[in-house]
């Protein structure tokens, strides 16, 4: 499978690393163009190269968009048609900006980007997850104890492609439900940022 990437921060980077681990190519890219990811091209390997945000929407079977939520809107729509879309965005309102319909719960983070992107099917996923944790907690499938990390969605294909993508990466994957439930495991929720097994991360979520 070769993964898109829409940004290249902490997150994108770690993403990109288990992806060449576990087999997959990617393209990566960034805000500030192909020619700055080079260090990190060349630390991944040949199954990586660097792209513009549309190179990386095209290529990729599965695009993953990591990005500060406030330029969600620069996202390209038209190259990302069909496709899944992994959303790892979270609102700081530090950082983006207030926004109201998320201030007061209208709608999520996750809602907005597939408003932007309404033939794309979104999941919601690695957004509660620190990126050092990311890179270092993963196990294989069957240890005791091993991390639990949730996806939403409202296409039930896209979320076994993620799901599948989750467990390869060394954790279980939990399933929250549609899109909306994705607010179950946002900032400053039981489910945000804590290592849970799977049974854990459920009751988390239901308390969120």
């Amino acid at each position: 499978m070769r993964i898109g990437l829409i940004g290249a921060g902490n997150i994108g980077s770690t993403l990109a690393k288990l992806a060449v681990d576990n087999g997959h190519e990617v393209v990566i890219s960034n805000s500030r163009g192909p020619e700055t990811l080079t260090d990190l091209v060349d630390e991944l390997g040949d199954s990586a190269r660097a792209g513009t945000s549309a190179e990386a929407a095209t290529d990729g079977d599965v695009v993953v968009v990591t990005i500060p939520l406030k330029n969600y809107r620069q996202v390209p729509v038209d190259e990302l048609a069909g496709k899944t879309v992994i959303d790892t965005n979270n609102y700081y309102p530090q950082r983006d900006g207030q926004i109201a319909e998320l201030d007061d719960g209208t709608t999520t983070s996750s809602q907005l980007l597939a408003e932007h992107l309404p033939t794309s099917k979104i999941v919601k996923a690695f957004n509660n997850i620190r990126y050092a944790d990311l890179g270092s907690q993963g196990q294989s499938a069957g240890t005791p104890g091993r991390r639990a990390l949730p996806l939403a969605g409202d296409d039930e294909s896209s979320k076994k492609v993620v799901s599948d993508l989750v467990d390869q990466f060394g954790f279980d994957a939990v399933d929250a439900g549609p899109l909306a439930e994705g607010r179950r495991y946002q900032p400053d929720t039981p489910a945000y940022g804590t290592r849970l097994d799977a049974d854990e991360l459920r009751t988390a979520l239901a308390a969120g």
